[in-house]
């Protein structure tokens, strides 16, 4: 008996070795996939017009994803929270497929790890998809705890402007399979990597692994630990980004665990560590001198000179002058320059770029006092980018925590927040910071359980308090899903009681970005 698995398990191996393209029999494959997100639905369905065998396992699932499965040809099994269901067993799966929002304790992972399973993540299963609409295109891979996303806009953007088909894709909400199957192709994917993707991404069996163009791992701070287990998995996670890069590593000076994660990485033979930071470049680096942000990396005289990329005046004007974004710009200008694009194409970009809402979203400015969305500060980290904007802080803070500690950004920034409104369902742990790190800093907790008394009653308690020249900044520190559905409505809805505040609506004002903000 034990000698039949492992034959047969031999020639599921042997089979899966071969499936490295879109033109590969996939006919037949019996595929679990865990999860109906938007991923797990990218992955289902992309594999049933591969002709496989398609059963999705999720703990529960939208309506709508579900029935689309039916229509589709593939099935759903709800369950997996306690382990493996029978009709996950019976269906002697060859592969298993799972979404980002499975952790490696998942009964299901587990199960599938311990029954030997081969375990792959979408990004694998793109990356060996990526050859359908014919010449395969680039990939740019983006992670770090915090910047991602403008990263990952910024970078698509510079490159459509240079006139080649650039997709932003992966974590920033359009899965990597959708852009793949996209019949029109495109040159470069820009592919924003949460540190769960390349969880999964680390364990690849494929023989062509993923081999970025170039990679960047924009800062790192303890996040998302609930998930990884610790602090070292969280870091090892965010250090595959950088595997097998070909022509650029990009690495952020202002962070040593960046540098080390270069220094560390497996790349190809010639691929180059090209730092950006806020200060000086050096020989190899992107940065500032005198206001200007310049490149002295992808220049033959770059010991003696620099190309002007653009000014933080210019930046200023766009809203885009933040410290935590202006080192976004280098690090996208880092990464689009190994791509061929041009300081001059990158600055033409940079003239038009506007950040998405809720990323320091100033919605409205009433007697002197600027109310800023800040609601996709959903980390300590992000927050303390976000509050070092600002010179004096009325800050709503709170939420889900993720088990991390905000006791250090409280601490670190007690001289500028004059009074902090603590919202969320971890508000003791933020109001044990406050007493512990800041204790002549005024707490107000709003404990409203009512998803729509939230804002309006957070937004009122910090009119009270706020004078002249302060900013009411809604940069929470901390998930949104205990109250809202996502970062988005928290901020709408501050938006939306910041109107009612004034008597209009707030997202209909002109939005006036501070010099010095997001």
């Amino acid at each position: 008996m034990t000698a039949a698995v492992s034959t047969g398990s031999a020639e599921r191996d042997a089979r899966l070795t071969t499936l490295t393209s879109w033109n590969a029999d996939w006919r037949g494959l019996r595929v679990a996939v865990l999860g109906l997100g938007a991923t797990g639905f990218s992955v289902a369905d992309t594999l049933v017009e591969l002709g496989a065998d398609v059963l999705v396992v999720a703990e529960q699932a939208d309506p709508q994803r579900g029935r689309l499965l039916d229509v589709i040809g593939a099935r759903l099994l709800l369950g997996g929270s306690q382990g493996a269901p029978e009709e996950l067993v019976e269906f002697d799966a060859d592969l298993v497929v799972v979404s980002p929002g499975y952790p490696p304790h998942h009964p299901l992972v587990t199960w599938a790890t311990d029954e030997g399973l081969p375990l792959w993540g979408d990004i694998e299963l793109a990356w060996r998809l990526r050859d359908k609409t014919g010449t395969p295109a680039e990939w740019i891979l983006v992670t770090g705890t915090n910047g991602k996303t403008t990263t990952v806009q910024l970078a698509a953007s510079m490159l459509v402007t240079a006139g080649l088909r650039a997709a932003p894709c992966g974590n920033i909400g359009v899965p990597v399979l959708d852009a793949v199957r996209d019949p029109g192709g495109f040159d470069v994917f820009v592919v924003e990597l949460s540190s769960h993707q390349l969880h999964y991404l680390a364990r690849q069996t494929s023989p062509e692994p993923v081999t970025p163009l170039a990679s960047v791992c924009l800062n790192l701070s303890d996040d998302h630990l609930e998930w990884h287990g610790s602090a070292e998995a969280y870091r090892d996670a965010k250090a595959g980004v950088y595997a097998n890069t070909r022509v650029a590593c990009v690495y952020n000076r202002a962070d040593p665990a960046t540098r080390r994660m270069v220094e560390e990485a497996e790349v190809v033979e010639g691929a180059r560590a090209i730092g950006f930071g806020l200060d000086v470049p050096g020989p190899s680096d992107l940065g500032i001198v005198d206001g200007i942000l310049c490149d002295r990396a992808y220049l033959e005289d770059r010991f003696t000179s620099a190309l002007e990329i653009t000014t933080i005046d210019a930046l200023a004007a766009r809203g885009l002058a933040a410290p935590h974004v202006v080192a976004n710009v280098l690090a996208a200008s880092a990464l689009v320059r190994a791509a061929g694009v041009t300081p001059e194409q990158i600055r033409e970009t940079l003239a038009a770029f506007s950040l998405d809402h809720h990323r320091i979203e100033t919605v409205a400015v009433i007697d002197g006092i600027a109310w800023v969305d800040d609601s996709k500060a959903t980390n300590a980290h992000a927050a303390d980018a976000s509050l070092s904007a600002f010179p004096s802080v009325v800050w709503i803070v709170g939420g889900l925590l993720k088990g991390i500690d905000v006791a250090p950004i409280v601490e670190k920034h007690a001289d500028r927040v004059r009074a902090a409104v603590v919202i969320g369902q971890d508000r003791t742990a933020v109001v044990g910071a406050f007493e512990r790190h800041a204790p002549g800093v005024p707490v107000i907790e709003v404990s409203a359980a009512d998803t729509g008394e939230v804002m309006p009653r957070a937004v009122e308690a910090a009119s009270g308090i706020a004078a002249v020249g302060d900013t009411v900044l809604l940069a929470p520190a901390a998930a949104s899903m205990d109250q809202f559905t996502d970062y988005a409505e928290r901020g709408r809805l501050f938006a939306a009681a910041v109107a009612d505040l004034v008597g209009g609506d707030a997202d209909e004002r002109p939005t006036t970005h501070t010099p010095d903000a997001d």
